[in-house]
């Protein structure tokens, strides 16, 4: 049996417009990576909630704007140029920015249930110094690693969206931990 590869960002982002799910795609590809994001630089978790949830709510009036010519189909990049400004923004204000939830028509505050608080504070339990370690590695072990361990996807999906084999990312993903823990053990 054969399965289509993953779609791109880029065809995520395309296919908003006519099919919203799209955009769900979108957002579970990305949501674990945008709340790490987030949570190294805020602490509170509701703050978290509120600028991720505006972050993904930018990037949802913008799909236009993506030009995938300029990223190879991943939005990687310009999806964190739109979180790093929403943080600056909020910062600068000193509250949430909200204009794009907004303008959505997503008024009502965002809730956090348990499983939420959890995924959030799940991501201090890793610590600066993994995050800090995890920054030094190369790009493509450090996509692995995310998708495979704090995303827990397999490594066939992650292979067909890096456009690899899976025993490639496997690689990555074994070079990566290995590096990790050399790394960890000179430091303690």
């Amino acid at each position: 049996m054969h399965l289509a590869p993953e779609p791109t960002d880029a065809e995520l982002l395309a296919a908003t417009a006519a099919d919203p799910a799209a955009f769900g795609g979108f957002y579970r590809r990305y949501e674990r990576r945008v709340l790490a994001y987030m949570r190294q630089r805020i602490r509170d978790p509701e703050l978290v909630a509120d600028l991720t949830a505006e972050v993904f709510a930018r990037v949802l009036e913008s799909t236009g704007d993506f030009d995938a010519s300029k990223s190879s189909d991943d939005a990687g990049g310009w999806l964190f140029t739109i979180a790093h400004n929403t943080l600056v923004t909020s910062v600068r204000r000193g509250k949430v920015a909200d204009a794009a939830r907004h303008r959505i028509g997503m008024l009502t505050p965002l809730v956090l249930d348990e499983d939420a608080f959890e995924r959030i504070e799940a991501l201090d339990s890793l610590g600066g110094e993994v995050i800090t370690l995890l920054n030094g590695l190369p790009e493509t072990q450090r996509t692995a690693i995310a998708a495979h361990v704090l995303d827990e996807r397999a490594y066939e999906d992650i292979a067909a969206e890096m456009r690899c084999s899976p025993l490639v990312v496997r690689k990555r993903v074994s070079r990566g931990l290995a590096t990790l823990r050399a790394r960890m053990e000179e430091s303690s």
